[in-house]
């Protein structure tokens, strides 16, 4: 499988035009040109930027120009500082990952669609120039199964749109279950050799994810080590996210986690990969700020192992905050180790 060049070691700036309050306010001051010089000294070649329709537009489709300066500044500190960067379309109207954000018609609707596609029509006569150093990523984490074939017919249709605007530039897919690595089979395959594959992992989630508020079934005061057998997270799933563990069944029981979870995890979409002739890359990894600092270290020192040995870029969640931050104090102890492995 090939290797994406440019787009191997990187990292996330969440929260920052996305997942956010969307106020002039958050869009001045979470992230500046410094934090771009940070992430450059940190030896990454590029970022994944996440981005909500709202920066963009109103409620009816129109474009706001405020928005896309925001933009263009990461465009111009990204090529200032010698960093690629990815624009992740992270909602999009009648669409989002987060249930809470009450979007939705996306998939049963030709009209928002066709405000999707126009978007990206958008982006490509917008940035398209700059397809040396800047890629775009058609939209966050696609939830149910159902949606599958609808979105393969979709991104198929939003490649061909942005091609007459933009013939070359890279452009990545994922899948459903929130860009399962398990789903990388059932994407389409690609129209042509600049359409990359896209995953997400933060397995197991019971670790990465232990005490996250936001997941219902959660117990906000459970703690898990690196430490713990494969039966032992097999129950803390069971208990707190049901359904969630892929390890079950393949490993002994009383064995512990390591480098080959993720080989075994990887193997299949590296495998499709090769044979289509494209790419993988991983958008989304990261432990949540609740975990030991040491046991998140040994997670990447893992999971990078795989990575490294199937050739697949990344970018880490998230540069700060976001409960996940790589440049927050919680993560002052291990920051050097684990920016080694990003």
């Amino acid at each position: 499988m090939a290797k994406w060049q440019g787009y191997m070691h990187g990292i996330n700036l969440g929260g920052w035009l996305s997942q956010c309050d969307h106020t002039k306010e958050r869009y001045e001051s979470f992230i500046r040109e410094s934090d771009i010089a940070v992430i450059r000294d940190w030896g990454l070649d590029h970022i994944r930027l996440p981005i909500d329709y709202e920066l963009v537009e109103d409620n009816e489709g129109n474009y706001k120009e405020d928005g896309f300066a925001y933009i263009d500044c990461a465009v111009e500190w990204c090529g200032k500082y010698g960093l690629n960067l990815l624009l992740d379309l992270h909602k999009t109207f009648g669409y989002s990952f987060d249930a809470g954000e009450k979007e939705e018609g996306f998939f049963d609707r030709e009209d928002y669609q066709e405000r999707f596609y126009r978007l990206w029509e958008e982006f490509a006569r917008r940035y398209g120039k700059y397809e040396d150093r800047v890629s775009f990523e058609l939209l966050n984490e696609i939830t149910d199964r159902s949606y599958g074939e609808k979105w393969n017919e979709i991104s198929t249709n939003c490649i061909r749109r942005i091609r007459q605007i933009a013939p070359t530039i890279h452009i990545l897919i994922g899948g459903y279950h929130y860009n399962s690595v398990e789903a990388i089979p059932d994407l389409a395959i690609p129209v042509d050799e600049n359409v990359i594959y896209n995953f997400h992992c933060y397995d197991p989630t019971v670790f990465t994810h232990q005490g996250a508020y936001w997941i219902d079934t959660m117990d906000r005061d459970f703690r898990i080590s690196k430490d713990a057998t494969y039966a032992e997270l097999q129950a803390a799933h069971e208990a707190n996210v049901p359904g969630h563990f892929k390890g079950a069944g393949h490993f002994p029981a009383d064995g512990h986690l390591d480098e080959n979870y993720f080989l075994w995890f990887f193997e299949r979409a590296a495998q499709v990969a090769k044979e289509r002739g494209t790419s993988l890359y991983c958008g989304e990894y990261g432990v949540i700020d609740l975990a030991d600092p040491e046991d998140a270290l040994a997670w990447y020192k893992m999971i990078s192992a795989a990575f490294e040995q199937y050739g697949i870029g990344r970018a880490a969640w998230s540069y700060k905050e976001m409960d996940f931050g790589l440049a927050d104090a919680h993560m002052d102890s291990v920051r050097e180790e684990v920016l080694k492995l990003l």
